[in-house]
């Protein structure tokens, strides 16, 4: 897994005066999951439209498959599939013609088109719904179908932009099995997503962006570690003097404040210190209402290095759909 598909090297992009992605580099390698997290605002959705041709490089520099995004497009739309967020399926289509539609569209030659049609319904299980009108599909059909064309031309990288968003924990657990199966024949994914289990479960590499910058990567596990052993939520009456109370405890890395009340990032074991802790409170005449222990988890991650949780966000990506129609990409597989 040590060869590079895809390189992004100084990225900027501004709106104005506003700098909307800050000087970023990082690497993709061959056949990982890699998950790019961010809040809204971030710059995540302006990356994604850059490295999928949709805007220009303004500054900096990107390859994929070593192609270059501003020299050679053409090769890198060859070279990727995209399944955007919102829906690009046509619902006065049937199933297997949405399918022939864009094998036509990327001009795959007639034997190439039916043996993969028929070869990805069967893996997304949408076969037996073939010449059903994309309309009567439910939600989670509507992905795997989006997701089939997205593979229909064999990409070397696929980009998921919220695969599984509002979809039931159920299909989310079927498209996570169908991402993995299409990464263990060879598809390196770039992931986005709200949902914290779903990059803890499947990524390789994260990274996570905030303000134009990225502020934390690693896997799931070094991320988490960087947190410390264990995390201790506290809630008190007065959250501003206890914190200034825990940071002068040797134990204690960190205390950041949440919606939940105080985390706590430990050096120590959290059943260890915790008679010490509460002690502490007792004698610094602090009213607690509540506090827990629980190993770090990505979520606590994400809290820590943005000060905030990543919420659903309002996303910006209707602009994608027509963006792509007019520069000739078809229907939102590439």
């Amino acid at each position: 897994m040590n060869e590079t598909i895809l390189s992004v090297q100084g990225l900027q992009h501004k709106y104005g005066e506003v700098k909307a992605v800050d000087n970023i580099s990082f690497d993709v390698k061959k056949g990982e999951i890699f998950s790019f997290l961010g809040p809204n605002g971030a710059g995540k959705t302006t990356t994604i439209n850059i490295l999928t041709t949709l805007l220009p490089i303004q500054s900096g520099k990107a390859t994929i498959s070593n192609f270059d995004l501003t020299k050679q497009k053409s090769d890198v739309r060859k070279s990727i599939g995209i399944v955007f967020q919102n829906e690009t399926l046509d619902f006065g289509l049937t199933v297997w013609e949405s399918l022939e539609f864009h094998g036509r569209i990327y001009s795959l030659s007639k034997e190439k088109r039916r043996s993969r049609i028929d070869e990805l319904l069967k893996v997304v299980e949408l076969y037996e719904k073939r010449k059903e009108l994309v309309k009567n599909l439910s939600g989670g059909m509507k992905r795997r179908l989006e997701i089939a064309r997205g593979l229909l031309t064999r990409p070397k990288l696929l980009f998921l932009d919220e695969p599984t968003i509002g979809l039931d924990i159920q299909t989310r657990m079927k498209i996570w099995n169908y991402i993995k199966k299409v990464n263990r024949e060879g598809v390196t994914i770039f992931l986005t997503t709200h949902y914290m289990d779903e990059a803890d479960r499947l990524s390789d590499s994260i990274y996570i962006i905030d303000k134009g910058k990225i502020i934390a990567n690693g896997t799931s596990e070094s991320l988490k570690n960087s947190l410390g052993k264990d995390m201790i939520y506290l809630e008190t009456k007065n959250d501003k003097k206890t914190t200034s109370i825990l940071k002068k405890m040797k134990e204690i890395k960190d205390v950041k404040s949440s919606s939940k009340g105080l985390v706590i990032s430990l050096k120590t074991e959290a059943t260890q210190f915790m008679p010490k802790l509460i002690e502490k409170i007792k004698n610094e005449e602090i009213e607690a209402i509540n506090i827990n222990i629980k190993k770090p988890t990505l979520d606590d991650v994400f809290i820590h290095y943005t000060g905030r949780g990543l919420r659903d966000e309002n996303k910006e990506q209707n602009q994608m759909s027509s963006m792509m129609k007019m520069m000739g990409m078809g229907g939102g597989g590439h």
